[in-house]
């Protein structure tokens, strides 16, 4: 696909009485009683700041602290871990144990947000994926000597020795030969040698992997209570991109127990588990899903699968529906040696992710037909549950429109988020033109990508060496967070926070408010100096 650089899309700003009068500014039900103040939403993102054992830490308080200070209408904590199982430094969510972590990102989201914010975690199972091996440490340690792979061997060598041969010279043979190891070993040999090993979910022959419609419903459950539990407003099922839900929705499951193979069969699993939260929280406690509109790998399942997925969700109880695209392994890169396949690397996970280099029909708002089309399957079955989209969302005109032509019901900005947590408040204040534009490079996700702590380019080096205040990453390199934003006193009489001075008008630098040292800007007719 030939690739182009498009420039980001012109933004005019509203006044603040235009904002308010906005449907982007409009509040909005979610499940039974709840009520979102405004159609605003920051979508899941992992940052690495929780301990290499799952806990909250300072940095993944000051993380969502820093989001919830632009008062988005829903902010969603970063996919979650259902099992009690070491995964590196993410959330986890397996057991009592982390539940008062979790309610004190609870309670600096309410403080931070003063209340306007609503809070969600999203839950999610994953499968074994390792990192990819050398391929000395492969064939002799990893690699099974069966039967069948000394027939191949055999055959292929001509000699019948190769039937009885010792493992360790069947070992030594193939770690040797590469182009005799592509002829003799299985594709899902070859692909752990490759890729490194990762689990399937019709991977039948593994007794755990068998057993994940008898284990998951409960564990998603108990999850699903301790969100509860810790005071999140409502839990968000992860059954999207390349993690274990999303693949039994996919139509590359082709599980022979029925839990696989045909659409119902996909869907059954993945409703049981709605189904079985729903019964431990309650018809009262919002429950949400986000899953694919697309899986855009070959093979896998596509927008018919998304609309029918989407009406079953609602006729099952889900409270919202949230459409995300790709993201998957099955075309991924090939990951160096000794690092893990990563979802977001082929053409899916472009589709995900997509940036300012790009095809014809450019990044913006690319992925938001899925949702209109889910909506629309979902409102002519008699179901009025919000429908969110997201994906190269940035300025205000794009997501009014959005919800004007009524293709979906809220509008999620990740990227965008990052690279401005304030923006959704800078507009709503009719300070639009101060508002810090994501340039969709993803220079964030190749900080994922390689397990680093997550920041933007925007503003990680917007810090002077030795200032204490500044949490810094582990690298001591770039600033955790975005430099804090307050709006001014003189606009409408905007409440501060308590105890915090009283700022003029003038008192804006670059879009921030002046902090000790820095100099004053300037404002011309109620518009910063130069816009």
């Amino acid at each position: 696909m030939k690739r182009v650089k498009h420039a980001l899309p012109l933004a005019r700003w509203p006044s603040r009485e235009e904002a308010q009068r906005s449907l982007l500014y409009s509040p909005i039900p979610i499940g039974r009683r709840l009520v979102a103040e405004q159609r605003t939403w920051v979508p899941a993102m992992v940052p690495w700041r929780a301990t290499g054992d799952g806990f909250v830490t300072p940095e993944v308080l000051d993380w969502y602290a820093r989001f919830a200070r632009g008062q988005p209408g829903v902010l969603v904590v970063e996919a979650t871990g259902i099992r009690d199982v070491r995964s590196g430094p993410l959330l986890r969510i397996g057991d009592d144990r982390f539940i008062p972590g979790l309610r004190a990102l609870v309670d600096a989201v309410r403080e931070e947000s003063q209340g306007h914010t609503r809070l969600f975690i999203q839950v999610i199972d994953f499968l074994t994926v390792r990192r990819r091996p050398a391929p000395e440490a492969f064939f002799s340690r990893h690699l099974v000597v069966d039967t069948g792979l000394r027939e191949r061997l055999a055959a292929a060598l001509g000699e019948a020795r190769w039937r009885d041969t010792p493992d360790a010279e069947v070992r030594s043979r193939l770690v040797r030969d590469r182009p005799l190891a592509d002829a003799v070993l299985t594709s899902r040999d070859l692909e752990a040698l490759d890729y490194g090993y990762r689990e399937r979910v019709w991977d039948l022959d593994l007794p755990h992997i068998r057993d994940l419609p008898r284990v998951l419903p409960g564990l998603f459950a108990e999850a699903a209570r301790r969100a509860r539990d810790a005071g999140f407003d409502g839990v968000e099922l992860h059954y999207a991109h390349a993690y274990t839900m999303a693949s039994f929705l996919s139509r590359l499951n082709v599980r022979d127990d029925g839990y696989g193979q045909t659409r119902g069969g996909r869907m059954r699993l993945p409703l049981e588990v709605l189904q079985a939260v729903r019964a431990c929280v309650g018809e009262d406690y919002v429950v949400g899903i986000r899953y694919l509109g697309d899986d855009v790998v070959a093979g896998g399942s596509d927008l018919e699968d998304a609309v029918a997925f989407g009406t079953w969700f609602a006729d099952t109880g889900a409270d919202y529906l949230s459409i995300s695209k790709g993201g998957r392994f099955e075309d991924a890169r090939q990951p160096k040696v000794g690092e893990a396949v990563y979802p977001y690397t082929g053409e899916s996970g472009y589709e995900c992710m997509p940036t300012v280099l790009s095809d014809e029909r450019g990044p913006f708002g690319r992925n938001v037909p899925l949702a209109a089309a889910i909506r629309r399957a979902v409102r002519a079955a008699g179901h009025t549950i919000p429908v969110v989209t997201s994906g190269g969302i940035t300025t205000f005109d794009q997501a009014e429109a959005i919800l004007a032509r009524g293709e979906a019901d809220i509008v999620a900005a990740a990227r965008q988020s990052l690279a401005d947590p304030d923006w959704f408040l800078k507009i709503r204040l009719g300070l639009g033109g101060l508002v810090r534009r994501c340039e969709f490079t993803n220079y964030c996700e190749g900080l994922d990508q390689r397990h680093k702590q997550v920041t933007c380019k925007l503003w990680d080096r917007d810090f002077t060496p030795g200032d204490e205040t500044v949490r810094l990453a582990s690298d001591g390199k770039r600033r955790l967070n975005a430099p804090p934003w307050r709006p001014p006193v003189a606009v409408r009489g905007e409440p501060r926070s308590s105890g915090e001075p009283s700022l003029s008008v003038t008192e804006i630098v670059r879009g921030e408010p002046r902090s000790g040292g820095e100099p004053s800007g300037e404002m011309i007719e109620g518009r910063p100096k130069g816009t």
